[in-house]
């Protein structure tokens, strides 16, 4: 005998068909998240990228009575963790915290990942902010200009410190050179921390870094600043000039990103980025983010979607251009 059979057989087992096929819209919609939300960040505790997530999940996690956890899993240049993430079930619960490097850059670098950034689904925009240009504030240069000059007349002796080859400072500061056709000496180090101790120490000349890192040390001198990859000046130093005021279009503005894991239905990806730009909007997180000195945004996946793509084939110029590759 058939089990549907009849009117109300039939209408019960339709139900139970369309149940059966819309589940994760459903939880999206309604009861998500059911358990403990993880943000993966791919880089060690303790500086802005880490900080990020904590503090948006703070509030997640008050808004959703659930736990919002951070996971730090630092290594290969952030594809470490990027790799773990593209790996986890596409239910919403595993979520990447990232910054350029996996999802615009290492697949114009590396020769082999372990994942598809395109295959990502986007949820949002975090952030940006520009590099400060900084230099030793021993080095006898005054301004930009003066800078540029001293590269020209002294080639492959003025240095720069970065953290890693192909990190976003390091490509900043190729894309600069590249357009002032001066050649300078890439110092890599394992953060960017590191490479601004040897900065103040007078071992490197310059390097590229974040408002929130350079901001103190320029205003009690150990550094100087000379400019600005902002497309303008920024209020935090209006009298250092943005690079395109020397070298039009040359503008760099870095940012943090929220991914899904490949095959998150779109409904889910929607659903955690109303929330996030809902709690971004909080007076006390807005405060806590813009103490970094940068722009919060908060944006939809359709908009992270269109601002990856678009750095991904800036970076892949770019790369081309230079010939940067990691072995």
């Amino acid at each position: 005998m058939n089990d549907c059979a009849g009117p109300a057989w039939r209408r019960a087992c339709l139900a139970a068909a369309l149940i059966a096929v819309v589940p994760a819209t459903a939880v999206a919609q309604t009861d998500f998240p059911r358990r403990t939300v993880k943000f993966v960040v791919p880089v060690p505790p303790g500086n802005m990228l880490d900080s990020m997530p904590r503090i948006i999940g703070e509030k997640l996690s008050a808004r959703w009575s659930q736990p919002v956890i951070v996971e730090n899993r630092p290594g290969a240049a952030s594809n470490l963790g990027t790799e773990a993430v593209a790996k986890s079930e596409p239910d919403g619960y595993t979520l990447l915290v990232s910054p350029p490097g996996p999802l615009v850059v290492s697949q114009h670098v590396y020769p082999k990942l372990g994942f598809d950034p395109a295959a990502f689904v986007p949820v949002s925009t975090l952030i940006r902010f520009p590099f400060i240009l900084v230099v030793n504030a021993k080095l006898p240069v005054s301004n930009f200009a003066e800078l540029i000059a001293r590269a020209k007349a002294n080639p492959g002796k003025v240095t720069f410190g970065s953290p890693g080859v192909s990190s976003t400072p390091h490509l900043a500061m190729e894309r600069f050179a590249t357009a002032a056709d001066i050649k300078f000496v890439h110092v890599p180090y394992p953060g960017l921390a590191p490479a601004m101790r040897d900065l103040l120490a007078g071992h490197i000349d310059a390097i590229f870094d974040t408002p929130g890192n350079t901001l103190p040390h320029i205003a009690n001198g150990g550094v100087r600043a000379l400019a600005v990859t902002a497309e303008r000046r920024i209020p935090e130093l209006p009298d250092a000039p943005a690079i395109a005021e020397t070298l039009p279009g040359i503008v760099h503005t870095d940012w943090f990103a929220v991914v899904a894991p490949p095959k998150t239905p779109p409904a889910i990806a929607t659903r955690l980025s109303h929330e996030i730009a809902e709690v971004m909007k909080a007076p006390d997180v807005s405060k806590r983010i813009k103490d970094f000195h940068v722009t919060t945004v908060g944006n939809s996946p359709a908009e992270t979607a269109a601002m990856i793509k678009r750095e991904a084939e800036q970076y892949r110029t770019l790369i081309a251009a230079t010939g940067i590759k990691v072995k």
